[in-house]
């Protein structure tokens, strides 16, 4: 021991380790029947091992100061009888810096004491409600690991500030990041005869040791730390912190995806949840895993304005929690599946998508996606009924069987036209949906210009291309992205199609229009039968206090329709501005121009169209809104 030390004992309230003058506070949890402490190394690689005492015990905790010169510089570890144990509560981590390592050699991991001051220059969490939310899920590594991502600095959380003006031209408004915390990578594959294809076996045996990388971090980890391979430069936490102040300047929040194990306790996830909010200054996180603590998060007032996305809510946890900022989520039911059933045209979904679409409850978000880091791409929704995944190594056991999916008619890439031309208008079909809904919008990186993932639904393990996002632009990849840059200004630009309580398919404001009603090939009665695949949908842009009407038309029959469009006040008239059966869609930008009154939707096998409201000059003495007789339910 550096005899220029000073150890001496307390008794703690909580685990964790806290810098004080010229010195460190250790305090660690233990069951007490071993012996426990400290081991420090210090730079020269020379070991001090500590012990706890029974003075510095505090039921089990353990508690340990030291001062004195290079105390702060130090690794460390904790020792339990034989055990060699790394805290859980390290703000960061030793030996994990370099991806990948841990497959050819095992590494040693450290807790590591040296403070490093950032300077947040007046950073503040923004605070966005869930209406005004479109979230944007990102896997650090994989989103610019490709060369084809442009940047610099690849995999890493400097590669995302350099993608933030494709962010802020894409319109997203917040970063849902994948779990980096720290963790291993590096999984040893289970040992013993495995019964697999010579294919899987070839793919298998070309991993050193056996060894298999965990892309996606949904395991245990030191949840208290920046991963460190995330960070091009020497300092993960600084890495991560100008990552989120850039954003923030930018006007995009920083989600994160925490993953907890059956073993992890209740009190531990929410210091977790805190520790990010206060040192990292996120605005939210989704929470993944096991006896999540949803009344701790619930009453915790130091969360009250921090987003909390799980992918269900037990009501009887939250509801009796008052909170001005409406700061819970969870998904949309069965939305994902659903919707793709009704994508597909499936019969008998047509009511759940109504609901669907508009609902959005008082007390909580809800949150719509197709697709998510795990299953199907969106483009492979379309390009793919099976899931391919023999290169992972696991026979093509492993991922879900059900994908609720189309193939288009051909299964995985082909050259054919018209089959291309499907795809490309079921995917912005499912955009149409997804950004059109009331609920908080998600889109997974790379959906937005058609990335695909080969067919494969569960590319935890696959550290390329079939894992990465392809920037590549082509002519395909061009449409998709600029339709979705199209329909995001839309849902901005218009609060209707982002309403902060739920609409009620009532004309509540006695202006002869509902919020929002339904129709079909006549004006106001909509086929709601089991086999209808057909709807429109329009909007009063008046509960929005906005006075456009839109009208979204869709339809999944394979066969040509035509839909109603109803009467609007006088001196209106109906435009189409986007239709997805067109490669080339009008934008918020184009000026209107229209000869006549649009009557009738017409629509192609599987397209949906969207119509808004256009004020023209009306002849003299006939200008002005005229309430129309029967509360506006006009045919045609």
């Amino acid at each position: 021991m550096n005899t220029e030390w000073k150890v001496s004992c307390f008794k703690p309230e909580d685990a964790g380790v806290f810098p004080i003058p010229n010195g460190m506070r250790f305090a660690a949890e233990f069951p007490g029947n071993r012996e426990c402490g400290i081991i420090l190394y210090d730079r020269q690689g020379r070991r001090t091992r500590l012990p706890f005492s029974k003075e510095g015990r505090q039921g089990r905790l353990f508690g340990l100061q030291i001062e004195g010169n290079g105390v702060s510089e130090c690794r460390y570890q904790y020792y339990y009888g034989d055990q060699i144990i790394t805290d859980k509560y390290a703000v960061k981590v030793s030996g994990l810096e370099k991806w990948g390592a841990g497959r050819t050699r095992s590494r040693a991991v450290y807790g590591s004491l040296e403070a490093e001051a950032f300077e947040w220059e007046g950073d503040e969490p923004l605070k966005l409600p869930y209406e005004d939310t479109i979230i944007y899920g990102v896997n650090v590594r994989s989103f610019t690991m490709h060369k084809s991502s442009g940047v610099k600095h690849r995999g890493t959380f400097e590669g995302i500030i350099e993608k933030i003006p494709y962010l802020k031209e894409l319109g997203i408004t917040a970063l849902l990041l994948m779990p980096c915390y720290e963790y291993e990578e590096c999984m040893v594959l289970p040992a013993g005869p495995n019964q697999m294809t010579a294919e899987a076996e070839t793919v298998l045996n070309n991993l050193p040791e056996r060894t298999r990388l965990n892309c996606w971090g949904f395991q245990e980890g030191f949840y208290f730390a920046p991963k460190a391979s995330y960070c091009a430069g020497t300092s993960p936490a600084n890495s991560f912190k100008t990552m989120v102040k850039e954003l923030h300047r930018n006007g995009i929040e920083v989600m994160m995806h925490f993953y907890f194990p059956p073993q992890t306790g209740q009190l531990y996830m929410l210091k977790v949840v805190k520790y990010w909010v206060r040192e990292y200054h996120i605005d939210g996180v989704r929470i993944s895993g096991f006896h999540i603590p949803f009344r701790m998060l619930a009453q915790e007032g130091f969360l009250g304005n921090t987003k909390i996305w799980c992918s269900y809510l037990p009501k009887q946890e939250i509801e009796d929690v008052e909170n001005d900022f409406r700061n819970f989520a969870c998904d949309n039911g069965s939305y994902r599946n659903d919707m793709r059933r009704f994508l597909k045209g499936d019969e008998g979904i047509l009511n759940d998508m109504l609901l669907y679409q508009r609902r959005n409850p008082k007390e909580h978000g809800v949150i719509n996606y197709f697709a998510d880091y795990d299953g199907f791409s969106l483009y492979d929704c379309v390009s793919y009924e099976r899931k391919h995944n023999e290169a992972n190594g696991e026979e093509n056991r492993d991922g879900t069987d059900l994908n609720f999916t189309w193939n288009c008619g051909v299964e995985g890439a082909t050259k054919k036209k018209s089959v291309q031309e499907l795809r490309q208008k079921q995917m912005k079909n499912a955009l149409t949906f997804l950004f059109l809904a009331q609920g908080t919008p998600f889109l997974f990186s790379g959906d937005e210009f058609a990335n695909t993932r080969f067919g494969n639904n569960n590319c935890y393990c696959r550290d390329d291309a079939t894992g990465w996002i392809k920037w590549k632009e082509t002519s395909f990849s061009k449409e998709i992205l600029a339709y979705t840059k199209f329909l995001i200004k839309l849902r901005k630009n218009n609060r209707i199609f982002h309403m902060r309580q739920e609409l009620r398919v009532m004309d509540s404001l006695g202006c002869g229009y509902p919020d929002i009603s339904y129709h079909g090939t006549e004006a106001w009665r909509p086929d709601l039968s089991f086999i209808s695949r057909m709807v429109g949908a329009m909007l009063c842009g008046r509960y929005a206090k906005e006075e456009q009407f839109f009208y979204i038309a869709c339809n999944m029959h394979w066969e040509n329709h035509q839909l109603a469009l109803p009467k609007l006040p006088s001196g209106q008239i109906w435009v189409k501005i986007s239709d997805t059966s067109n490669s080339c869609m009008e934008t918020e930008d184009k000026k209107e121009e229209a000869s006549k009154a649009e009557e009738l939707a017409e629509l192609k096998g599987r397209s949906v169209a969207v119509y808004r409201s256009l004020t023209i000059e009306m002849p003299p003495g006939k200008s002005g809104y005229r309430k129309r007789k029967g509360n506006g339910r006009n045919s045609k």
